[in-house]
C-alpha cells in the first residue's frame, strides 16, 4: 500500500471515529469519551488535513458540525447555522487566534468580549414581533428539533420581549440550556429513589429534560439558560456584541443566571487587548465554583459586529471567536478494587473503585478503565495511587499511575477469561479491544438488555428501572424480552417497593410500548452497531420486520448510511435462530413490527444508482440523498457505466463530464424532483 493510501486510510478511520462520538454527544447525549480525548482526535484529523489538503472532503467533520436530530420532534431550519467553536488550550494558542484575525484584517484594532462557556445544550430562540414562536436544539447545525413547548418552561426565557427588541420582525437568540449543580444532584436523588437510572452528568440531564414528551416534566427539572448572542435580526440594530448583550438584558433575558439582579458585568468582561482577555480568563476560572453550574472555559469574541462579518466563518466555526478551555481538574486517589461489569452485548468493562475524592465539586468514587488494553497500557493495579482528572468538569478519567506510591507486594491485574457473572468463556474477536461473554443467556446480559429495551429512546417503558429489572430477573419472572409483556398487575405488585398503583402504572407502560414502531424496536433489540439513527434508516427503508429479516447483506450494504460493517452485523443477527425466535415471541405478544407511515410495497426506483454534482437551489445535499433513499435508490460518489442517473446542479464538477463521457443520463433539479415525486406518488 502506498504512503498516500495509508494516510487516506488513517484519515477515513479518524473521520468515522469522530462522527460516531459526535453522534453520541450531540444527538444521543451519551458521550463515551472525555472532551479532551475528543479534542485530541479532532486535532489529529485537522493536522493530517492541513498537511495533506488533497485528502479534505466536504463531509469531513472538520468541514461541518454536529449530528442529526433524533426522531420525536419536528425538524426546523435555523435562521443561521449553529456552528461549533475552535479551541485554545493555553495563552500561546490564544495569541495565535489574535494573530490570525490580525492577518485577516491588517492594521485594525480589536476589542474583545469574554464570557463563561457554560456546558449545556445549545438552543436557538426565534421571536417574531417580540413573541417567542419557536425554540429549537442545535441538531446538525442547520436543522434542529422543535422543542418550543418545553423551552417555554425554562425560567430564564421570556415569552415576550421588552424594549426596542420587541419591535424586531424576527430575532433569533442563542443560548445554552443547563441545570444548576444543586438541582442536578436533587434530580438524581429523586430518580434513584424511583428506581430510575440517574443522569451521568449535568449536560445529559439538561439535554434529556429538554427532550421530554411532557413539558410538565421539563418544568419541574428547574432548567435555566445562559444567553450568549443573536444570530439573526430583522431589522439588525446591533454594532457590537457587548451592546447586543445589553439590549438582550433590557429585553428581559437573565444574562447571568446566577445573579438574579441582572448584573451584566459579573461574569462577562470587555477587554481592550489579549492581555486583558487572559486576565479575565484567570478571574473567571478562579470564580468557576461560584458560578454554580458546569463551566469548562471562556468564549472570546471580537466585539465589533462589522469585523465579525468580514472575518466570516469556516463550515465548522466562526473565525471571530474561540473557546479558551480551562485545564482539567485533577486529584489523586487509591484504587481499592477493579470490578469487571457485563453489558447487554456481553462486553466486559473494567471499572476502578476508588477512595472517594472531590474534584470540581463532585465526589468521584469510580472511573472506567475501558478495556484490558487500557489497563495494560497504564499498568493499572489494585492498590495503586492514581492521578484522576475530571475533563470538562464532567467525566472522571485515570491519567496515570503514581509509580513511587505503588505497594511493594503489588501484582499485575489479570483480566478474566470468563464472564464474572455466569463463568462462560469470554471471547475477544481479532482486531477488537473488548472481550465479550459468549453466553447469550447470561443473567447480567439479560438485565442490561432489559434496561436498554425499556429506555426512553428505545421502547420507552416508564418505571422499568434497575431495581425492578433486578427483581424480575432474580425471581425468574423474566427470561426473555417477550416475558415482559406476559406479566400481569398482580405479579408486579409482589415486587418490593411496588404498590398496587405503581404496579398498574408499570403494567400500562409495558403494554403501551407495543405500538412504538419498527425503528424503536430495532434500536431496543440491541443489534450491534444499530443505534437510533441506523434503526430509523432501516425502518424507513424496509417498513416491516418481515422485509428486513429477508434482506441479504449485499442489499443492506448499499443503503445510504449503512455500509458493509453494519450490514454484516444486521445480517448476522437475523441469521441467528435465537434472535429469530425472540422476534417471533415479541410478535406473538403483540409488539408492532411495522414503521408507521412507511409502505411495505416494493420501491419504484429500487436499486437505481444516483450521483450528485453541483449545488441544488431548493434542496441541501442531505435532503436530496434522503429523497433518493426514500424511493429505494442509492447514492454513490463516483460515476461509472453502472450509474443510472447523475443529478446536475449549479456549478457542477468533473462528475458531469464523466457522465457525458460515459453516456450516463443526467437530470437537472426540476427533472430530478419530478422523478422522485413520481416515485413517491406511486407508493401511495
Amino acid at each position: 500500500m502506498s504512503g498516500i493510501s495509508i494516510l487516506r486510510a488513517q484519515v477515513d478511520d479518524l473521520r468515522q471515529l469522530i462522527r460516531r462520538h459526535e453522534y453520541l454527544y450531540y444527538v444521543l447525549d451519551r458521550p463515551e469519551i472525555t472532551d479532551a480525548e475528543f479534542d485530541t482526535l479532532y486535532q489529529r484529523l485537522q493536522t493530517l488535513e492541513t498537511q495533506h489538503p488533497e485528502l479534505i472532503t466536504p463531509d469531513s467533520p472538520t468541514q461541518r458540525v454536529g449530528g442529526r436530530p433524533v426522531e420525536g420532534f419536528a425538524s426546523v431550519q435555523h435562521k443561521a447555522a449553529m456552528l461549533s467553536l475552535d479551541n485554545a488550550y493555553n495563552a500561546e494558542e490564544l495569541r495565535e487566534f489574535e494573530a490570525r484575525i490580525k492577518r485577516a484584517l491588517p492594521g485594525e484594532r480589536f476589542t474583545y468580549v469574554v464570557e463563561p462557556k457554560v456546558d449545556g445544550l445549545s438552543v436557538a430562540l426565534l421571536y417574531e414581533g417580540g413573541r417567542l414562536v419557536r425554540g429549537a436544539t442545535r441538531g446538525d447545525g442547520r436543522y434542529g428539533e422543535d422543542v418550543t413547548q418545553n423551552l417555554m418552561t425554562v425560567r430564564g426565557i421570556p415569552r415576550y420581549l421588552h424594549g426596542p427588541l420587541a419591535a424586531c420582525a424576527a430575532l433569533e437568540v442563542r443560548g445554552e440550556i443547563f441545570i444548576w449543580r444543586q438541582a442536578f444532584e436533587k434530580l438524581n436523588r429523586e430518580l434513584e429513589a424511583e428506581g430510575e437510572e440517574p443522569f451521568a452528568n449535568p449536560r445529559n440531564a439538561a439535554a434529556g429534560s429538554v427532550r421530554q414528551k411532557d413539558p410538565r416534566i421539563t418544568e419541574v427539572r428547574r432548567l435555566d439558560i445562559f444567553i450568549y448572542g443573536v444570530s439573526y435580526a430583522e431589522p439588525d440594530p446591533f454594532t457590537e456584541h457587548w451592546q447586543t448583550m445589553g439590549q438582550l438584558l433590557e429585553a428581559g433575558f437573565l444574562l447571568d443566571p446566577q445573579d438574579r439582579k441582572n448584573t451584566l458585568e459579573r461574569y462577562r468582561r470587555r477587554c481592550a487587548d489579549i492581555d486583558g482577555v487572559i486576565q479575565a480568563y484567570l478571574e473567571i476560572e478562579a470564580a468557576r465554583d461560584e458560578i454554580g453550574c458546569d463551566c469548562d472555559g471562556v468564549v472570546v469574541k471580537v466585539d465589533a459586529i462589522e469585523q465579525q462579518r468580514r472575518l466570516g466563518s469556516t463550515t465548522h466555526h466562526p473565525r471571530w471567536a474561540v473557546a479558551y478551555k480551562f485545564p482539567a481538574r485533577q486529584a489523586t486517589s487509591i484504587i481499592r478494587k477493579i470490578d469487571v461489569n457485563v453489558g447487554r452485548t456481553g462486553a466486559l468493562t473494567p471499572t476502578a473503585l476508588l477512595d472517594p475524592v472531590e474534584i470540581a465539586g463532585a465526589t468521584i468514587s469510580r472511573a472506567t478503565l475501558h478495556n484490558a488494553d487500557e489497563i495494560e497500557r497504564l499498568d493499572i493495579r489494585e492498590g495503586d495511587t492514581v492521578l484522576i482528572e475530571r475533563a470538562g468538569d464532567v467525566i472522571p478519567h485515570i491519567l496515570r499511575v503514581i509509580q513511587e506510591k505503588r505497594p511493594p507486594d503489588s501484582t499485575p491485574f489479570c483480566f478474566p477469561g470468563q464472564c464474572p457473572v455466569c463463568n462462560a468463556q469470554a471471547f475477544r474477536p481479532e482486531g477488537e479491544v473488548v472481550s465479550r461473554c459468549t453466553n447469550s443467556a447470561c443473567l447480567a446480559r439479560l438485565k442490561e438488555s432489559l434496561l436498554h429495551f425499556g429506555a426512553r429512546r428505545a421502547m420507552d417503558i416508564e418505571h422499568l428501572g434497575e431495581a425492578v429489572v433486578e427483581q424480575l430477573v432474580d425471581r425468574k419472572l423474566v427470561r426473555e424480552l417477550a416475558d415482559l409483556y406476559r406479566l400481569d398487575v398482580a405479579t408486579l405488585a409482589e415486587l418490593e417497593r411496588l404498590a398496587q398503583k405503581s404496579a398498574t402504572n408499570l403494567h400500562n407502560a409495558i403494554q403501551g410500548s407495543k405500538g412504538r414502531g419498527l425503528s424503536r424496536l430495532l434500536f431496543a433489540l440491541g443489534i450491534r452497531y444499530v443505534g437510533e439513527h441506523v434503526a430509523t434508516i432501516l425502518a424507513r427503508h424496509y417498513g416491516s420486520m418481515d422485509r428486513l429479516e429477508q434482506a441479504p447483506e449485499e442489499e443492506l450494504a448499499e443503503i445510504f448510511g449503512i455500509g458493509p460493517r453494519i450490514a454484516q452485523s444486521v445480517a448476522l443477527y437475523f441469521r441467528q435462530p435465537e434472535n429469530r425466535r425472540q422476534i417471533e415471541q415479541l410478535r406473538e405478544v403483540g409488539v408492532s413490527m411495522k414503521e408507521a407511515g412507511v409502505t411495505a410495497e416494493p420501491r419504484p426506483l429500487a436499486g437505481k444508482t444516483f450521483v450528485l454534482t453541483g449545488g441544488l437551489e431548493g434542496l441541501t445535499r442531505d435532503e436530496a440523498k434522503e429523497l433518493i433513499v426514500r424511493v429505494g435508490g442509492r447514492v454513490t460518489s463516483t460515476v461509472s457505466k453502472k450509474t443510472d442517473f447523475v443529478v446536475v446542479g449549479k456549478d457542477p464538477g468533473s462528475k458531469f463530464d464523466d457522465a457525458k463521457r460515459l453516456g450516463v443520463p443526467t437530470l437537472d433539479e426540476v427533472a430530478f424532483k419530478e422523478l422522485v415525486s413520481r416515485g413517491i406518488e406511486s407508493k401511495k
